[in-house]
């Protein structure tokens, strides 16, 4: 028999699978009950989490950026750690290190941080980008590499992490190649009137993030996983997702396009959109809805600046958009 847990939401039942569409229904609504008035910022995060993609959480600080990061971990039956990147933060911090034991004159490996399913990195723009760097082979194969020996991470493996505008004091801009690895990139905004008068009317309770209770377990959130792999794309709708990509190429206004990994994330994501919506197949809408917070952040302009790169990037997507055709 299944319970509500402290937020009013059913906790995970043991013992029986439930139908996708249930299970991603609890997992909605257990990050919404901490998480108000943020319905399509829900949405976009958990689907970054079904396409096994990584999730960059971007917006001026105090709107609820780790608040969501860390309700993911918590409605997840996984094992999650969490990580404040500070700038004397270094590498061995993260990953872990090797650790010499004098009663058996060896040394030992002791794991860091990043040996876990669901990591939050917090803050991820102030630490250096030596530090940022040690991320890169985690998130892109699932692995750590240290002492010539290659640690697996996961299943499942995944990384919300969270910054403030790199225009902010103390940021260190993240390099290209860590942008690339980043599924999606979503900015929350502030709540709307009513949704933030709830939030100080719920505040009076506590932090209620921290009474989450798990709804999913690891092997459910595979098993999702597993079947966003297998929603139907047509060839049509790949060879849009490719004329989206290679217009990013051609831009007038963009130095650097988007990627193959791009491409693929891109792709995927529309799998795990058309999941979300309770479809086998993908459509068209699928991967317009998700084409800015996909390409966005991966773009650059010709006329890159710290004020002008995001503004030039959104324009780009924006227009090729509107001008690359629909299949029907």
């Amino acid at each position: 028999m299944q319970g509500l847990n402290e937020t009013g939401v059913e906790s995970m039942p043991a013992g029986r699978s439930l139908p996708a569409s249930q299970l991603l229904s609890r997992l909605q609504s257990n990050i919404s009950s901490v998480l108000l008035g943020k319905t399509e910022v829900i949405r976009l995060a958990l689907t970054a989490l079904l396409a096994e993609g990584h999730l960059l959480l971007e917006d001026v600080p105090g709107v609820g950026k780790t608040l969501l990061a860390k309700a993911i971990a918590r409605s997840l039956g996984c094992t999650f750690h969490r990580i404040q990147f500070t700038p004397d933060l270094l590498p061995g911090d993260l990953l872990g290190t090797s650790v010499f034991h004098q009663p058996s004159g060896q040394f030992i490996f002791q794991p860091g941080p990043i040996f876990a399913q669901v990591l939050l990195a917090d803050e991820i723009n102030r630490a250096t980008p030596r530090t940022q760097s040690a991320l890169l082979e985690a998130m892109s194969e699932r692995q750590v590499t240290l002492d010539a020996q290659t640690r697996p991470l996961g299943p499942p493996f995944f990384v919300a992490a969270t910054q403030n505008p790199y225009e902010f004091e103390g940021t260190f801009p993240l390099p290209e190649s860590q942008l690339d690895r980043f599924l999606l990139r979503v900015r929350i905004g502030y709540p709307d009137r009513a949704a933030e008068r709830d939030v100080l009317v719920q505040h009076q309770k506590g932090e209620l993030v921290n009474q989450l209770q798990p709804v999913l377990s690891s092997a459910e959130l595979l098993s999702l996983q597993e079947k966003v792999r297998h929603v139907h794309v047509t060839l049509s709708l790949a060879d849009y997702v490719l004329d989206i990509v290679e217009a990013t190429r051609r831009h007038p206004e963009i130095s650097l396009g988007a990627s193959t990994r791009a491409a693929l994330g891109l792709y995927r994501a529309a799998q795990a959109a058309a999941v979300l919506e309770g479809r086998d197949f993908a459509i068209p809408d699928d991967v317009k809805r998700l084409a800015m917070p996909v390409l966005a952040h991966r773009l650059i302009s010709k006329r890159w600046s710290q004020g002008t790169r995001d503004d030039a990037a959104t324009q780009a997507v924006t227009e090729i958009l509107a001008q690359t055709k629909v299949p029907v």
